[in-house]
């Protein structure tokens, strides 16, 4: 049994793309040295995994599945975060309505409008206890508000459409302990073209980034 190799996703923008609302240097760290981590651990995760199935070391096997849930999660959840934001100055940040026009629509339906889902998605994340990341699925027809602990990904049935990583890592360095301010920022660089795209889609055209870092 072979195991799969992944690598670290290159980023569709420059780490200071996305000043003043996240800093290069938090870009730069977040994603050369805290995402490939969770790819480094990832990589030799699997290749024990496989080596105990080959020779059949059950325990072996067991023993490894905490390690590949939490750095398989780390490696798919900041795949979709990168690409989930773009440079306030680019049309699909800065123009919600004309980047995801069906996906504010529903948003409308679902909330009331766009700052009625920021508020709500605010409040949930701030809700948040110890670390995690914040959610908008699609549940079958449904838009929901979910988070996930630690790098638990979201791998059921829901479509990741917008995720916003609730890490100190990701905000620290800036922010220091000011979470509200951080999120109130990080909508300036919210891709919505891609937020769409995942809401007209499903689950495999949501990942399909993962599929790039094999």
């Amino acid at each position: 049994m072979s195991a799969s190799v992944y690598s670290l996703p290159a980023l569709p923008y420059a780490y200071d793309a996305l000043e003043p609302s996240i800093s290069a240097q938090i870009m730069e760290l977040h994603h050369s040295k805290h995402h490939q981590t969770y790819v480094n651990n990832l990589n030799a995760a699997l290749r024990s995994y496989a080596t105990a199935s080959s020779s059949g070391d059950i325990a072996g096997q067991i023993a490894l599945q905490g390690a590949i849930k939490f750095n398989g999660g780390g490696h798919i959840n900041h795949s979709l975060f990168w690409e989930n934001l773009a440079p306030a100055s680019s049309s699909e940040a800065g123009d919600p309505q004309g980047s995801a026009p069906t996906l504010i629509k529903e948003i409308a339906r679902t909330w009331g409008g766009l700052q009625e889902f920021k508020t709500a998605f605010t409040k949930v994340l701030l809700g948040l206890q110890g670390s995690g990341w914040g959610w908008m699925v699609r549940d079958g027809s449904q838009l929901r508000i979910i988070t996930t602990k630690d790098q638990d990904p979201v791998v059921g049935g829901e479509v990741p459409i917008l995720a916003i990583d609730f890490w100190e890592h990701a905000y620290y360095l800036q922010y220091l302990n000011g979470k509200a301010a951080y999120i109130e920022n990080i909508w300036n660089v919210i891709n919505w073209k891609t937020a769409e795209a995942r809401f007209n889609g499903g689950s495999d055209d949501a990942f399909r980034v993962l599929k790039s870092s094999m």
